[in-house]
């Protein structure tokens, strides 16, 4: 080769090498949230190769959870020194998986060097079908440093997930850092174990039980069998804080299964974002705010989970019941055509539920059925929502209006039981639920 050849060879190889370091510095902002990123530890390659390749299919959520706050006393030192093995259940299948892990009430940074994502071996137990045991990577790198107030999601991996599955997903974190982030109200028992166990295949070490959900926030699949993702957006009614536990009776999930089993139902994987106690226009205290109102969550847990196509929002009685004068009916109606006007301007269709009766509770007044009443008036005239679907009317007793029907009220006369959930997830028109454009509202 000439010296003049050898010259032009080595300016195509520069410039390749330009044209290939500009593609990713893109990548890499187009894909920024506007979360702290979290940076990744090598740390050797993934355990079985477990890292997929690309493949054709639609991303979408199998499962989600909203954070709500820092886990009391973990403050100082988090869980360091342990395994942490949630349970999880999905709404869709798919061939492909990948995991959020969320430190976003942590106040200093989140190392985990170790996480792990299975099929359960079984219902309530933390054993692990050996076969789908998969090690997570982030950036290809086994470790990953998540700041405080960020998240990571993971790289994805080759993993079979079959709908109505109970999925484990287990982080380790050797030093301290806190506090956990953590969704409070699970209605799953998980499981924590002392040492680094997230490969671990049997469930023996994991002697440690909790109600909570910690550090992780969503499952999604890699599906080509789907429609998109349907969210649950709401309080307690949708986070199904009666529900009996470990059994999936929320609403969500029951809505899930009748999408599973209806022919010519859209396919969507639902995903629950109800947080207990959640209100339409009041935060939490704290900094950030734990228990985040919903006009400002919106755009994390429903706009940030991949393809979503509809929104079911059942939201506003808390700011009746928690509001120490009287809830302004026309301020909850305006919060709730934010979140639409919010859904419309990402394509997303948006179905409403009105609010359910709740007097024998012990917030009933006569006002505040006066605001619920004017609320649900609003709702039902088609000025708040693209749909509606009218909880109230379908729970309500027939002989007295103001109260839940007893044969649905789990006892404090505000919160459904099992039949009421179900109740709940029949009484939504499965028409409506289909991507069928939006209001003009």
């Amino acid at each position: 080769m000439t010296r003049r050849h050898h010259g032009y060879a080595l300016l195509g190889a520069v410039v390749a090498l330009i044209v290939a370091l500009t593609a990713t510095l893109y990548a890499v902002v187009a894909a920024d949230d506007g979360t702290p990123a979290a940076t990744t530890v090598p740390g050797g390659g993934p355990h079985g190769a477990s890292a997929a390749p690309v493949s054709a299919g639609t991303w979408v959520g199998s499962w989600a959870a909203a954070p709500v706050g820092g886990e009391p006393g973990t403050g100082r030192t988090g869980l360091a020194g342990r395994s942490v093995r949630n349970v999880v259940h999905t709404s869709m299948s798919g061939t492909r998986a990948r995991v959020t892990l969320s430190n976003l009430y942590g106040q200093s940074a989140l190392t985990l060097t170790h996480a792990s994502v299975a099929l359960a071996a079984g219902r309530g137990t933390a054993a692990a079908d050996a076969a789908t045991m998969r090690r997570l990577t982030f950036g290809g790198a086994v470790s990953v440093v998540i700041p405080a107030g960020g998240q990571a999601v993971s790289d994805a991996v080759a993993l079979r997930v079959p709908r109505g599955a109970d999925v484990l997903v287990t982080t380790y974190s050797p030093t301290a850092s806190g506090p956990v982030t953590y969704h409070p109200r699970a209605r799953q028992i998980s499981y924590t174990a002392a040492g680094d166990r997230t490969e671990d295949t049997g469930g023996g070490a994991y002697t440690g039980q909790t109600p909570y959900w910690r550090y992780v926030t969503a499952l999604d699949v890699l599906s080509d069998d789907s429609d998109g993702t349907l969210v649950a957006f709401g309080d307690s009614l949708t986070d199904g804080v009666t529900a009996t536990t470990g059994a999936n009776r929320r609403w969500p999930d029951v809505l899930a299964g009748r999408l599973r089993g209806s022919g010519g139902a859209p396919r969507y994987g639902v995903v629950n974002e109800g947080i207990s106690g959640n209100q339409v226009l009041a935060d939490g205290l704290g900094r950030p705010a734990e228990n985040e109102r919903g006009v400002g969550r919106f755009s994390r847990d429903v706009l940030g989970r991949p393809d979503v196509r509809v929104v079911v929002v059942d939201l506003g009685i808390n700011d009746i019941l928690r509001n120490p004068g009287l809830a302004d009916a026309d301020a909850v109606t305006g919060g709730l055509r934010a979140l639409v006007r919010s859904a419309h301007a990402h394509g997303i269709r948006v179905v409403g539920a009105t609010l359910m009766p709740f007097r024998g509770h012990r917030g009933w007044t006569p006002a505040r059925e006066r605001v619920r009443q004017e609320i649900n008036e609003r709702i039902r005239s088609g000025r708040v929502y693209d749909a509606v679907t009218d909880f109230d009317k379908a729970l309500r007793d027939p002989y007295a209006p103001d109260r839940l029907r007893p044969y649905y009220d789990s006892g404090d006369h505000l919160h459904p039981n099992n039949q009421g959930f179900t109740k709940m997830a029949d009484t939504l028109d499965i028409a409506e639920l289909s991507d069928g454009g939006s209001a003009a509202l």
